[in-house]
């Protein structure tokens, strides 16, 4: 089949499903069918393509009806859409690179673009000929002297075009690759840096919970059996305890020094001595009462059924807020978080919340603060409000069978 030269759109029916079932037989190769993200980029750009809306394949436009980034986010500092079609480039090279698909239809992805192209197997070879004859001046008639000479030539080159693209593939992956690393370090820098630049160390303050009268031993010898004390065992709720490890975890890699203490442990002298990670709301005083001037805070009503994140200056909606009736007796719903950096006025001191209304936001919370692509969400927002060094965020996170799923930012104020 002979694909015409002007725009695909304008092809006949005949030819685009010559293209569609190349495309099938491509991503049916191994190359590619292990992957999610790969045959979605590429149906997207070809169907596109033939539908003669090429010009609307862009950067952004990929980035978020494939890979679903927000409208507004920075291209600059998430390459995820160049990682991918760098990626592509290269197992398309690798797929013709194959004896077995040297004489297919070829599809590719051209480097610098998203748009891609279509040409028979012939067509590389016959304008390499072309060019050469054309180079050397030879008359029509001495084309059959000089024919094993052209094909060795176009075999050379086509080898070499394919190592090339490899070779091109290669380096932009790496490339692609260190991008993310230094926008992934800029990420936790913007947001950790003002607390791993200081000399004083970092107090965390989890909440505690009273739950226990008693504890059991276990026999080092025998282990199955057990001796009850009578205890007032302080106990930290798990959830909150994955959002303190994180935490932690930042903190030990910066050769951070810090302590670890139950709110009900933490004096106002302690907080005056340094910086302070409180993780946890309604179970953590602290977090209620530092966070009660800001813009964004916690309420309740008087029987502590409805719990909710409230705007300081829009204090009647009522968005974020986890009815304890429905999370008892479904464990299915929405939780909200806040995460907030800012000076406390009494203390003077560096401060951070990490804070859900109910346990599973406090974990979203956690996720948030150590995630180099949430984080540069954040990072980007706090640029276009002016750089401003306080920041706070309302998150959200959907609630399913009692495990929180990923964080979305719902709000961020920067003051």
């Amino acid at each position: 089949m002979d694909l015409h030269e002007d725009s695909p759109a304008h092809w006949n029916e005949t030819e685009k499903a010559a293209v569609r079932e190349q495309l099938n037989r491509l991503l049916a190769n191994p190359f590619f069918s292990h992957s999610k993200r790969f045959p979605s980029f590429l149906r997207f750009v070809i169907e596109h393509t033939l539908d003669g809306d090429a010009e609307n394949i862009k950067e952004r436009t990929l980035g978020i009806e494939i890979f679903g980034r927000d409208a507004n986010y920075d291209t600059a500092s998430d390459p995820i859409v160049r990682v991918t079609a760098a990626e592509i480039r290269k197992r398309v090279a690798q797929y013709y690179q194959e004896p077995a698909h040297r004489d297919e239809l070829r599809i590719t992805l051209p480097s610098g673009s998203y748009i891609p192209q279509f040409q028979r197997s012939g067509d590389t070879a016959e304008a390499d000929s072309a060019e050469l004859a054309a180079a050397s001046g030879a008359h029509p008639a001495h084309a059959e002297v000089h024919a094993k000479a052209i094909h060795a030539h176009v075999k050379r080159n086509r080898q070499l075009k394919i190592a090339l693209a490899c070779v091109t593939g290669i380096l932009l992956l790496v490339g692609a690759f260190e991008i993310w690393q230094v926008n992934a370090h800029s990420a936790f820098r913007f947001f950790w840096q003002p607390v791993l630049g200081l000399d004083e160390p970092v107090l965390v303050c989890v909440a505690d919970q009273l739950q226990y009268s008693s504890i059991a031993l276990r026999d080092a010898a025998d282990t199955t059996r057990q001796t009850t004390f009578k205890d007032n065992l302080a106990a930290v709720v798990i959830d909150d305890l994955s959002s303190t490890v994180k935490v932690a975890g930042i903190l030990q890699s910066a050769s951070k020094s810090y302590t670890l203490k139950g709110e009900g442990a933490t004096s106002l002298v302690d907080l005056r001595n340094g910086p302070t990670v409180f993780v946890g709301a309604f179970d953590n005083a602290w977090t209620l009462r530092l966070t009660k001037p800001l813009h964004f805070h916690f309420a309740n009503d008087a029987e502590m059924w409805k719990l909710s994140i409230v705007d300081s200056t829009n204090p009647a909606q009522q968005s974020w807020t986890v009815d304890r009736r429905v999370q008892e007796a479904t464990n299915n719903y929405r939780d909200y978080a806040l995460v907030a950096r800012f000076t406390d006025s009494t203390t003077g001191k560096l401060t951070f919340i990490l804070a859900g209304i109910g346990r599973g936001g406090t974990v979203a919370a956690g996720e948030f603060v150590t995630d180099a692509n949430l984080l540069g969400q954040l990072k980007r927002a706090a640029q276009a409000a002016g750089d401003k060094k306080n920041l706070e965020v309302v998150l959200s996170t959907q609630i399913i069978d009692g495990q929180p799923g990923s964080p979305k930012m719902e709000a961020a104020y920067f003051w």
